[in-house]
């Protein structure tokens, strides 16, 4: 049952009892004329109504606490519940609001936290690749030269196709590379950045169109990183399940901060 029907049904039997009490012969000792019972059954009515009004906007604050709470997604709290008058209900929206922002604050310093934590993972697996992978194959490549120049033609043939698939995957893992760690980004900046993923992930069956916007607002790092990352997630989604001819990758410049886009032509 809910908090308002409670305390009304309260309310009405203690003022119901009360009433009984003063028209009863238990505690009256003359008779009660009909018009003084009368006047006691429209009082009491009146009380009731009184009653009824005062409860309906004394826990309005509530009630509208209680919406907000069943329909806030914690994930995104948006707006803050308006806070009226004083009293402990308005209290108690206040530190509902307070929770909620302190719990932004949180998301976005443990979403600040992950990010830096796969950053720091994407750069060392992009060094590894780099130094280590990288600098193997690129001695392997030289070795199938030497022995493709001295061995036999047939032989030197095969040979020569070893070494260009070696240096097909060696050109794949510095593109993995420079996927996981894009140093244009630090380098040239977001607009720049953005156009070269453009261009990598453009080939012969999709076609992929940057419109950036001139005048976009100075960015901090993560932000800037957090919109490279978001454009390739969707260019990747693009290419693996979207089966498009066309994609446009755009960033233009809003009221509050940037919007990026990702379209396409496909399914």
């Amino acid at each position: 049952m809910p908090l308002f029907w409670r305390i009304f049904l309260l309310n009405a039997v203690v003022l119901i009892v009360a009433t009984a009490l003063l028209l009863g012969p238990v505690t009256v000792s003359t008779p009660v004329l009909l018009t003084e019972a009368a006047v006691l059954t429209v009082g009491l009515a009146a009380m009731l109504v009184a009653n009824a009004l005062l409860l309906r906007v004394g826990l309005a604050p509530l009630q509208r606490l209680t919406r907000a709470m069943n329909t806030t997604d914690l994930l995104r709290p948006g707006h803050r519940t308006a806070v009226d008058g004083r009293g402990e209900i308005a209290e108690l929206i206040t530190t509902y609001n307070t929770m909620l922002d302190r719990l932004e604050d949180e998301r976005a310093t443990s979403s600040a936290r992950a990010l830096s934590a796969q950053e720091a993972e994407r750069r060392r697996i992009a060094r590894e690749l780099h130094d280590e992978v990288g600098q193997s194959l690129t001695a392997v490549l030289l070795q199938l030269k030497r022995a493709a120049d001295h061995a036999p033609a047939g032989l030197g043939d095969e040979l020569r196709q070893v070494q260009e698939t070696t240096r097909a995957s060696l050109e794949e893992i510095r593109r993995i590379a420079r996927r996981l760690r894009p140093g244009v980004l630090d380098e040239l900046g977001l607009a720049s950045a953005l156009k070269a993923l453009a261009t990598e992930f453009g080939g012969p069956g999709l076609t992929v169109q940057h419109c950036l916007d001139p005048d976009l607002p100075e960015l901090d790092r993560e932000s800037e990183l957090v919109l490279y990352r978001v454009a390739q997630e969707g260019l990747t989604n693009v290419v693996r399940h979207a089966g498009a001819r066309r994609a446009e990758l755009a960033l233009r410049r809003t009221p509050g901060g940037v919007e990026l886009r990702v379209r396409d032509d496909g399914r």
